[in-house]
Formats: C-alpha cells, structure tokens, sequence
C-alpha cells in the first residue's frame, strides 16, 4: 500500500530492508552484551581490588567498554534505525542500490569492529576509546576503527541517495519528518568524522606504523575532540527523533510543530560541531580566547534543548487534555504508564534533565576546573548515552524489532521490559549516582582501584565506590534482560499473522504552521556549518602546526 502522510494507510517494509535493519541492531546490542560485561569487571576492580583472571588488564577493560559501549553499539543501532525509518517513510522498499550499499557498509563495519576488538584482547591496543596520543596501538586498531567510520559514511551516503530518489519523485513537497531528521544525523556524522579520519590518517597511521618518529599531540586531541562532542549529538539526534515523532504516536498525540522539531535539529547541526575545545579546557596549547569562543557556541547548543523541551511536554500535555484531562497536572495520568514503548523512552527523557544540568557544569570554565578528569565526567556521560540515549533505544526496539521480524510484543515481553527499565534506571541510580558525588570529592576518572599509599582521602571513596559496583552488577543484569527480550521478539515470539504491527510515526497537528521550505535547503546549512567550522578551529590548527612539539610513542601496559 502507498503511504501517505496523513497517515490513513498502513505501509510494510520490504523484508529485504528488515533484514538490514535487524541485522544492525542484534550487531549493536551483541557489542553491547560484550561492553557490558567488561563494564562489571570495571565495577568489581572499582568497587572491591577484584582480582581479573587470565592477566587482563583494568584499562584493557576500559578500553573495551568504551569501543564497544560508545562507538560500536550506539553506531550499529543508529544506522539500523534510521534505514528502518527512511524505508518505511519513501514508500516501504530502498532502492537495490541503496540496499547494496548499505549491506557493504555494515560489512565494512562488521570486520572493522572484529580487528579493533581483537587488537584491545590481544592487549595491543589499551589507549582507551579517546585512543589519545602519546599512548600508541597496534595499526591494526586505527585501520579497524577506519573501516568502522568508512562503512558508517557508505551507508551514510546511500540513505542521501533515498532521501534524493524521494526529493526527485515528489518536486515541491516537504520530505517525510523522520526522513528530513535522519538525513540531519547522518549529515552531522559525516562532518564530524572528517576529524577523526584526519587524525587516524595523517596523524596515528603513519606514527604507530614507524613511518615518522613523533607525533602532534595537541593537533590529535584537537581533531579527536571536534569529532568528539558531535558523537554525542549523533547518539542524541535519533533519540530526539523517537521523542518528536514516536512518542506522540505511541500516546495518541500529534507532533506539535512540525517546523519547530525541523529547526532544532538545524540548530543541533549547526552548533554541535564546532565546540570540541570545552573537552580541553584545561590543556595548554589552545588559546584562551578561542577555548572561549567555542564555550560560547556549546551553550548555543541550550536552545535547541529548552525548544525540545517545550515542545515534548506541550505535545503530552495536549494529548491528555484531548482525552479529558481535567486540572493543572491531569494530563499526567493520561500517559500510558504501562507500555514499555512509552515508559523507557520517557524515562530516558526525564534523566536527560539532571544529564542536561551537568552537561552544563562540564562546558562552563570555571566549574570545569572542579570537575575535570573526576569521575563526575564518567557519571555525567553514563546519564546521557547510558541512560536517556540507552533507554529510548531500548523502548524503540520493543516496537521496531517486532516489526521488522514480523513478529508480536506479547504482555508477558512488555511487563519484562517494564522491568528491565526500573532496573536500568535503578542501576544506573547507584552507579552514575555514585560517580558524580565521588568525582566532586576529587577521585579521578580512568583510574582502578588504589588508596594512594592508604591516603585518608582515597579511603573515603570507598565506599561510594563500592556503590558504583553494586550499580554496575544491577545493570548487567539488565543488559542480560533486555538481551532476551530482543532474541524473544526477533526469532520466537507469536507470529504477527494479522500484520498489526506498525511503524509508530505520529502525524503533525493539524493547526500546526507551514512548514518554511528554507529548513530544507541543505547549501545553506551545510555552509554555515562549514563556516562556524572554519571560523572556531583554523586559527587554532595553524597555531598547533607551528607551535607544538612532536611526541615518540608510549606504551605503559
């Protein structure tokens, strides 16, 4: 059946394309399964001097669990998703081309992931997943992690293809929502991969190869970090997107302005990119005044936030008030508090708020300097990509993996995964909890477990570091969880014979503005990023290239 976009119609996508997009998604949460348990080990050094078995290493640990956890399973999910989605939203099918190609970026993806993975258990590669120079990995590493991003770009490229094929087939229309904000994330990716291509290419390749004898550490850090903070929005971006057009269909709203969803994303492109020095704060090597600039632009970064906070809780509140709530909070008890489609995305959207808050501390200069390095970082983050960005990903695949397995989310699979959520949020309580009171009292990030020559103030992190594990064995236990539940509804729940699944895309209000054709015109956009880009770091990178002394190679495992 043809789609429409007053959504009357139901549509399926072509098994072809299901299989791609499940294929990515057991990928991602298979890297998940493995960046967990090498997450509790992290935990049970952390929490009790647990003694690793086999002579692994804490920071091979550390190592593994950010490839995997940050890079891997966030990249596979997001790339899953947003085919599943732009199939769905240009008519059900891809064309063969686009399939092809995006079945050769996953495979580029796939053996990229194997040879980086093998490299951090061989312990050839234990530079964590910042891989920071001076600390030096096997070129095996840098070539899996290329591979990685190449494959990301060739499946990037092939869903520009779609959204044109679309464009090209519907002259004057705006394009789908779901489809204009993919083509935002994968644009944003795509830019800011540029730096650390750049970094492994021209910078890591040929030193860790032997080829030249030193390398710029501040250039490296610099063009890691202006991929860096985009990686966050690139993990944030389909989480919005499940926020403006899943949830109000999963409630029975409408999007509340289909320009204002459309132009915070515009806004998350064009200030996400160019901000990677708040990360270096404390660096010397960077001038003060371009560390400001970029401060600046990181808070530009709070609009588009407050405008996707207005607009979500405008859109709940609406819904309720149309199905007859009564009183300042009525339409609070109108929200479907027992469907796991709703209730883990939106407590995802609930703990982005204190993740907010401290995101702010971290991007503020002077607070900065109290935070920095402290595992009040590691807290902050496991809030954000580990908790508001995991928990919309897990309540996206209790309707999209039945989808595309042609499957059913039985009660008994939907009460599990209300479960598994109050376990996440409660693990994640303790741990991230945990981590940012210890962190203000001044315990470092990317450190085992130590007492500093029994100091008195190490001593008293105990504890808190002992919730921190406690935390960590709780969320294993729902990465075990969600991990049958996902199998469940891939290959072994009840047949979906009557097609009732659907893709759960809300349609825009209807007293909602016209949407401005300018939102579209990605020349524009494109080049006021490039722009902001060329603005925020040339200065910047010329001053490292004449200034900064070289490095030799350091291995310390």
């Amino acid at each position: 059946m043809k789609h429409n976009e007053a959504g009357n119609s139901k549509i399926r996508i072509d098994r072809k394309d299901s299989r791609l997009a499940i294929t990515h998604i057991l990928f991602a949460f298979g890297a998940l399964l493995l960046g967990g348990m090498a997450g509790l080990l992290q935990g049970m050094v952390k929490g009790g001097n647990f003694k690793l078995p086999a002579g692994i290493g804490y920071y091979q640990l550390l190592t593994a669990h950010g490839v995997l956890m940050a890079l891997v399973f966030t990249t596979f999910f997001i790339i899953g998703f947003l085919y599943a989605g732009a199939a769905y939203t240009t008519g059900g099918t891809m064309r063969p081309g686009v399939r092809k190609a995006s079945w050769w970026g996953f495979i580029l993806m796939a053996v990229g992931t194997g040879i980086s993975v093998v490299m951090i258990l061989l312990n050839e590669a234990t530079v964590l997943y910042t891989f920071y120079a001076p600390l030096k990995a096997s070129p095996f590493f840098y070539i899996g992690l290329t591979l990685v991003v190449v494959g990301s770009w060739v499946s990037g490229v092939a869903l520009f293809v779609q959204y044109g094929s679309w464009r090209k087939s519907n002259p004057g229309k705006s394009s789908p929502l779901f489809l204009f904000m993919a083509v935002v994330t994968m644009t944003m990716w795509l830019i800011a991969t540029l730096g650390v291509a750049a970094e492994v290419l021209l910078l890591l390749l040929p030193w860790s190869m032997g080829w030249v004898p030193t390398i710029n550490v501040m250039l490296s850090r610099s063009l890691f970090w202006y991929f860096g903070h985009p990686l966050v929005y690139f993990w944030l971006l389909p989480t919005y997107i499940c926020w403006y057009v899943i949830i109000p269909k999963l409630i029975g709203g409408k999007v509340f302005s289909d320009s204002l969803a459309r132009l915070t994303f515009i806004l998350l492109l064009l200030f996400s990119i160019p901000v990677g020095f708040h990360h270096q704060l404390t660096e010397p090597g960077i001038s003060p005044v371009w560390k400001f600039v970029q401060v600046v632009l990181t808070f530009m970064v709070v609009i588009p936030s407050l405008m996707t906070a207005f607009s979500l809780f405008a859109m709940l509140e609406l819904s309720g008030r149309a199905k007859g709530a009564k009183g300042m909070f009525g339409w609070f008890r109108k929200l479907p508090w027992k469907d796991v489609r709703f209730f883990a995305p939106f407590m995802g959207m609930v703990i982005f708020i204190p993740a907010g808050a401290g995101g702010i501390v971290n991007a503020s200069n002077q607070m900065n300097q109290v935070v920095h390095n402290t595992l009040w970082v590691t807290g902050h983050f496991h809030l954000t990509v580990a908790t508001s960005v995991a928990l919309t990903f897990f309540g996206i695949i209790y309707w999209l993996v039945p989808l595309l397995s042609g499957r059913k989310l039985t009660p008994v699979m939907n009460k599990l995964g209300l479960a598994q959520t109050w376990i996440w949020v409660i693990g994640m309580f303790l741990m991230s909890g945990a981590m940012h009171v210890v962190g203000l009292l001044g315990a470092p990030r990317r450190t085992a477990y130590t007492t500093y020559g029994d100091s008195v103030e190490a001593l008293s992190w105990i504890p808190l570091n002992r919730v921190l594990g406690i935390g960590g064995g709780i969320l294993f236990f729902g990465i075990l969880l969600i991990i049958y539940v996902i199998l469940e509804l891939a290959f072994f729940a009840e047949k979906d014979v009557k097609q009732e699944e659907e893709f759960q895309l809300a349609d825009v209000a209807e007293d909602a503005q016209t949407t401005p054709a300018i939102l579209e015109n990605w020349k524009l956009w494109v080049g006021v990023v490039v722009v902001l880009i060329l603005f925020a770091y040339t200065v910047p990178i010329i001053e490292m290239l004449r200034e900064v002394p070289g490095s030799k190679p350091w291995v310390t495992w």
